[in-house]
């Protein structure tokens, strides 16, 4: 199910109102259809009792922190993952999802409260990583680390985690938003002034992932292209994209 439709989410709710119980899918698609709708404090309310209901859910938690961005509910959203993380401490999607709801705040937040989300992320990143290490988990940590200018120091440490991601992956079946991992690990490279180990990069990755996006839009970009695209990619002010739908859609979860 890529996305729910409106009239098959109302049958659903009838369905509920006519008397049959209702669990954390039918709570989840019930919000859906809510925020279709723009209902936001509906849309949200069901949706955290989908999570409720099911603490590690990594989708379920992603679709409701897109529509708390839409709502504009940050703060809601921040405080309602930090009390499921308290309440299920070995809930590693539950602090993946955490780490998220810091960044999905940033573009909206002024310079010093940005610096303090992104370090409130990567601290959940590593959280949900000491819980279970995975693809998703070293990859959105080490590119986390990215976004802080190399004078910060952690752009190794994204390097490493990017490395690892990769490597998780050639033990996974493949995935065009695997590629993702060498797109990023090329700009962690630029990061450190080494553009043609950058370059070098995305064309290894290129050829492993040829429909992988991220990788595309840097091939064959270079000098001044390649800083005009890669600094505007890292502004504060940008949002970044953390709705997961490219996983579930490559995973064939329509």
């Amino acid at each position: 199910m890529r996305h729910l439709t409106t009239a098959a989410a109302l049958l659903l709710s009838g369905a509920l109102a006519m008397g049959a119980p209702a669990g954390a899918s039918d709570f989840y698609l019930q919000g859906l259809a809510r925020a279709a709708a723009e209902d936001w404090p509906a849309a949200l309310d069901l949706l955290e009792k989908a999570i409720a209901a099911e603490p590690d859910n990594l989708r379920f938690g992603a679709e409701y922190r897109q529509a708390v961005i839409a709502a504009g509910e940050y703060d809601r959203c921040l405080a309602f993952f930090a009390q499921l993380v308290a309440d299920h401490p070995a809930a590693a999607n539950a602090e993946l999802n955490l780490g998220f709801a810091h960044v999905d705040k940033i573009p909206v937040e002024g310079a010093i409260t940005q610096v303090i989300l992104a370090n409130s992320a990567l601290t959940h990143f590593s959280a949900a990583l000491e819980l279970r290490d995975t693809w998703l988990g070293r990859y959105t940590r080490g590119n986390s680390y990215l976004y802080w200018p190399a004078i910060f120091g952690r752009t190794q440490l994204g390097i490493d985690d990017l490395e690892r991601a990769i490597l998780m992956a050639d033990q996974l079946a493949k995935k065009s938003y695997h590629g993702r991992a060498w797109a990023s690990l090329g700009d962690g490279y630029w990061r450190l002034s080494d553009p043609g180990k950058a370059r070098e990069i995305y064309a290894k990755g290129l050829e492993l992932y040829p429909d992988n996006q991220e990788l595309k839009a840097r091939a064959g970009l270079e000098g001044e292209a390649l800083d005009a695209y890669l600094e505007a990619l890292f502004d504060a002010s940008r949002r970044v994209a953390t709705d997961l739908r490219e996983i579930w859609e490559a995973d064939g979860d329509e």
